[in-house]
């Protein structure tokens, strides 16, 4: 792990899964690529902060008929002092034709689909009862228990989990915009006046 200051310019961009962010960290020794579920909480803008990096490596994708590579940052955490908004260059740098995270990570693991096309004989014991018992709870639940999870009912103060899926995270934090909460960056929490 490498603790480092910098500048990291986050621009969102609208896709087929809908909105997403990515990130271009800019520090003393580099810039990098960020595409960290972290950053989709995170309103498009410049922020100053410390940021710490658990892996550098170079990763490629392909686009459009083409081959893009880049050297991407894993981020642990960060801590953010300050927000300007993007100029028109630092917004051009980060391209809005730009891949959503949630379809690398499909392509990278195998889907759900997959678990049920395997044969009756070969699947784990009680693996088909556990996934039609968790599909019927979830029903009757209240779809805000189902999302939030351990969080619900929610406080004044909500830290997301940025270590669950994307589409979740993505899921959790357009419902607390819609029940009236706004991100600190600083704290990275959600915070509202009202209580539930």
């Amino acid at each position: 792990m490498i603790q480092l200051n910098g500048h990291l310019a986050i621009r969102t961009i609208s896709g087929r899964n809908g909105d997403f962010n990515v990130g271009r960290l800019t520090t003393s020794i580099g810039e990098f690529v960020i595409k960290d579920a972290m950053l989709d909480q995170n309103k498009e803008g410049k922020y100053q902060g410390n940021f710490v990096i658990t892996e550098i490596s170079p990763s490629y994708y392909t686009y459009g008929g083409r081959l893009v590579v880049e050297i991407r940052a894993k981020l642990d955490s960060m801590q953010l002092d300050d927000v300007d908004d993007l100029t028109f260059e630092e917004a051009e740098r980060i391209e809005s034709k730009e891949r959503d995270p949630i379809e690398e990570e499909r392509q990278q693991r195998p889907s759900r689909k997959a678990t049920s096309e395997i044969p009756d004989d070969e699947k784990p014991f009680g693996m088909e009862t556990e996934e039609a018992e968790a599909t019927t709870e979830e029903a009757d639940e209240d779809p805000d228990k189902v999302l939030f999870g351990i969080l619900w009912p929610l406080s004044e103060s909500v830290r997301l989990d940025v270590t669950v899926d994307r589409q979740t995270l993505r899921a959790q934090t357009k419902r607390l915009e819609q029940l009236g909460y706004e991100l600190d960056f600083k704290t990275q929490s959600w915070n509202t006046l009202r209580s539930f």
